[in-house]
């Protein structure tokens, strides 16, 4: 194996034009998590790239030239020896053991018990991010936006391939009953479905064990392929089901749903801005710091909009509701009401105002 960290040691990082993140690594040790194609990679050779090129040392864990038995015995030797002051392990596996150098930067879909290791967990682009790849920032970014979804290299790949390209990488990421699961939840995003529901509909398809399936459900929910959206006030009700990007949901179904799409797109700017949320009957989130609801209505108009607000006007009573957020495609204005300040905002602006 000591030939093999050789070649690791000597081989030059390279890393395409790297475009603006909100998240960046200092000299601390992190493990990164993250789904496929999310950009944990780039985000470490970046980095890398600002280090004198004798001081780190780069491992890709998957590289099935690795024999972990030797490797192990070989790695911590190779660092001392090398002054290896970063050792970066991507696609991390626990079968490859950590060694003593000053900064450890592991990267994986799912998060390791280190204590010592802060985590990151990094997402696909925002809608801020995403505009980094753009030429221009208008409507036609904002309709790309729809296009493409947040992963960032969908913007090398041509139109006609990339239904196949996210389909090839999910069934590279995924084992067989996860990704029969994911297909599933794209049909039913942004609804309230449980993981008993989704056994129920998947028996009827296929030969299938509950508890496996329950496994696998978590398993999708813990690499964040999936995000499970709470009712507030009752951490025991069935949860609403979103997905990581929406670019999933072309992807893997042939429904078309703008509405729910839409929605999904809100709450992943919510989620990567660590804005804690929950859901309620007739309000799509609940954002108890700053009192404040946040409705997904694409194409409003004020008399629809009316109805809606009037029928949770009691949960805008209780929870003492100052503000409501109403994100539209374009449209924007104000609307009186007596309780809460009523606007109505278009995504775009929305997304970069938070």
């Amino acid at each position: 194996m000591e030939i093999l960290l050789e070649e690791l040691y000597k081989n030059d990082i390279v890393a395409d034009k790297f475009h603006f993140r909100k998240l960046s690594l200092d000299e601390d040790s992190y493990q990164i998590v993250g789904v496929s194609q999310s950009g944990k990679t780039k985000l470490i050779k970046n980095y890398l790239l600002s280090l004198k090129k004798s001081t780190y040392l780069y491992i890709d864990c998957s590289d099935i030239r690795i024999e972990h038995d030797t490797f192990n015995k070989s790695l911590q030797a190779f660092c001392t020896k090398n002054k290896i002051f970063t050792l970066v392990l991507d696609n991390y596996s626990p079968n490859i053991y950590i060694v003593n150098v000053p900064q450890i930067i592991i990267c994986s879909q799912i998060e390791h018990k280190i204590d010592f290791l802060k985590t990151i967990y990094l997402y696909p682009l925002s809608y801020e991010e995403f505009l980094a790849y753009e030429h221009k920032y208008d409507s036609s970014a904002l309709n790309h936006f729809f296009q493409l979804g947040g992963f960032a290299n969908m913007h090398n790949i041509n139109s006609d391939e990339r239904v196949l390209y996210v389909q090839k990488t999910l069934k590279y990421a995924l084992d067989e009953m996860e990704l029969d699961i994911l297909i599933y939840c794209t049909k039913m995003m942004t609804q309230k479905i449980s993981p008993f529901s989704i056994y129920e509909r998947l028996k009827n398809l296929r030969k299938i064990s509950k508890d496996k399936l329950y496994k696998s459900f978590e398993a999708l929910d813990a690499k964040n392929y999936i995000h499970q959206l709470q009712k507030v006030n009752h951490p025991k009700a069935i949860r609403k089901i979103y997905l990581c990007d929406i670019s999933l949901k072309s992807a893997l179904s042939i429904d078309k749903h703008f509405g729910r799409v839409f929605e999904n797109m809100i709450y992943l700017e919510l989620l990567k801005a660590q804005r804690e949320c929950y859901y309620d009957d007739g309000v799509d989130f609940y954002i108890p710091k700053g009192d404040e609801i946040i409705l997904a209505a694409p194409f409003a108009d004020e008399r629809a909009l009316f109805k809606k607000i009037e029928a949770i006007e009691s949960f805008i009573v209780l929870h003492q509701i100052k503000k409501i957020s109403v994100v539209t495609m374009s449209k924007e204005g104000s609307i009186n009401h007596p309780f809460s300040q009523i606007e109505m905002v278009p995504f775009d602006i929305w997304a970069l105002g938070d």
